[in-house]
């Protein structure tokens, strides 16, 4: 069977491009807290003794090998959203920020409830042969 998926045809082509769409799972919370800057700088310092982690006072990214958390302190609130390409690591990704931050939050006791949602997301490019008319 020729390339472009039809049986019986001859002729020349040419390539285009074209984009496949790629969903990521996503997760997302936020936590009302005076010490949002605190937790943030903390979750981003542990993790980055094991994955690579980026942060500042005000907001921070780690990168986990089954998905990454983008993390953000503003005005009292501590915002967080996760992402992954496979729904199976949702678990994992809630799972790992619950508990850290359940226990750098003692004093606290915040209770994190997640929202989950699908986005798409365009991938590289892939070229594609089309027939020439």
């Amino acid at each position: 069977m020729p390339i472009d998926g039809r049986a019986g045809e001859t002729g020349s082509f040419h390539c285009q491009n074209q984009r496949i769409a790629k969903a990521m799972y996503l997760l997302s919370t936020s936590a009302e807290t005076a010490s949002a800057s605190k937790y943030l700088q903390q979750l981003c310092k542990h993790f980055a003794h094991k994955v690579p982690a980026n942060w500042t006072p005000e907001t921070g990214t780690v990168d986990f090998p089954f998905g990454s958390c983008r993390m953000e302190a503003r005005d009292g609130m501590l915002t967080i959203l996760c992402e992954t390409p496979s729904r199976e690591n949702l678990p994992r990704l809630k799972g790992v920020i619950d508990d850290h931050l359940e226990r750098f939050a003692w004093r606290e006791q915040l209770k994190l409830t997640w929202q989950e949602s699908l986005q798409p997301q365009a991938s590289a490019p892939v070229r594609q042969r089309i027939p020439r008319s």
